[in-house]
């Protein structure tokens, strides 16, 4: 592949926070943006070169974008395969249509995983009420997910008998799921890789994460394991996106059980989980995404040292725009806000990444400003206070 030079456009399907955070990457390397979004204040589509505000399969939209870009990405997994086949008959297309399409259907996902000799949670496909009733009661007490269409918890329901598992999945609407059965976690990891077109491989340091409500809450690196459980997990990452032969950057999610990985499920783009390697890492997954899909070598992926990322939701907007001195007043806390237009429980509105030589004072400094943060989102109004 010829290199994509400096100057020239580059296409962006999808207009959420990850799109910004790689449009403001590719631009620091002197690149033009142009995202593709239906919605008229979107997060990537406020800092682009330029919006289309448009669906992702309007056709004039793009015809644009073949047009004016050498090369098109995705910020979110479930982009139409159509658009992306569309796109590749006239510029390069970073991943590709076929190499996503596994990490969109959670039924394929899981099959995929076991056939490239990764260990999963034991599972049993649910497509119809039948397959309810002929479930392995060793599956449960377990958690129901839709096949198609879910991240942060949504999409997934626990459950502890077989009558649990028809209710959720009716209320599921029905529709293909996999039914994983509950694991006694010791922690859960994740790593992200980048490949390039020429095969080259880079994996960041594996991430140490917790969860609440389904939705990622910290992560730490680096990560509470071995040595060589981390060097497993960069292993199976590779062995992923090799056998998908997956351009671009790619995260796997692990379950570490009573010392074992357990793969957990693909996220085929830049992930919550390594948003820390923007101020912890000599590059960062989103600079990565943008030199594979230019095809140009691939950065130094090493920590500059501990790190620890915490989510900033919209739960803490209860009392108004938080007081963020009480993350900038650490000298090596770094804050990062999504631009996003209204704040809701649960929404992802930014992120602060806390950096460190010592991992267990970042954690606690990450901690203290989440605890002051916190504290004011819960506090009464000036007027209503005695």
């Amino acid at each position: 592949m010829k290199a994509v030079a400096p100057g020239a456009w580059l296409g962006l399907l999808g207009g959420g926070q990850l799109g910004r955070m790689f449009t403001m990457a590719a631009q620091s390397m002197g690149y033009r943006v142009v995202v593709v979004d239906p919605s008229d204040h979107s997060p990537a589509g406020s800092v682009a070169d330029d919006h289309l505000r448009a669906d992702y399969l309007d056709e004039k939209a793009l015809d644009e974008l073949a047009r004016r870009c050498a090369a098109v990405t995705t910020e979110f997994e479930n982009v139409p395969a159509e658009a992306l086949r569309r796109l590749a008959q006239h510029c390069v297309v970073s991943p590709a249509a076929d190499s996503v399409a596994v990490a969109q259907d959670r039924i394929r996902e899981k099959r995929f995983l076991a056939g490239v000799g990764l260990a999963t949670a034991p599972f049993a496909v649910i497509e119809r009420e039948a397959d309810v009733d002929a479930v392995d009661a060793t599956l449960l007490p377990g958690i129901l997910k839709r096949a198609r269409f879910g991240y942060d918890g949504k999409g997934q329901i626990r459950v502890a008998t077989i009558d649990e598992v028809r209710a959720a999945f009716s209320s599921l609407g029905a529709e293909p799921c996999v039914l994983e059965q509950r694991l006694a976690l010791d922690l859960e990891v994740s790593c992200v890789v980048a490949r390039g077109f020429d095969g080259e491989v880079r994996t960041f340091p594996v991430a140490e994460n917790a969860h609440s409500h389904g939705i990622l809450d910290v992560s730490i690196v680096p990560a509470s394991v071995s040595p060589e459980l981390a060097h497993r997990a960069r292993d199976a990452t590779v062995r992923v996106a090799e056998t998908l032969d997956y351009r671009g950057v790619l995260c796997v999610e692990y379950f570490v059980v009573a010392g074992e990985l357990v793969a957990n499920e693909i996220a085929p783009r830049p992930h919550n989980s390594g948003h820390y390697t923007i101020d912890g890492c000599v590059t960062s997954q989103f600079e990565q995404q943008a030199r594979v899909m230019c095809g140009l070598p691939l950065g130094d992926t090493a920590a500059h040292c501990p790190s620890v990322m915490v989510n900033l939701l919209g739960d803490l907007w209860g009392a108004g725009e938080p007081d963020w001195t009480h993350v900038l007043c650490h000298p090596r806390a770094k804050l990062h806000l999504y631009g996003k237009d209204a704040a809701r429980i649960g929404r992802k509105m930014g992120h602060y990444t806390v950096l460190d030589d010592d991992r267990d004072r970042a954690i606690a400094t990450a901690r203290a400003i989440r605890a002051r943060l916190h504290a004011d989102a819960n506090a009464e109004p000036e007027s209503q206070q005695p």
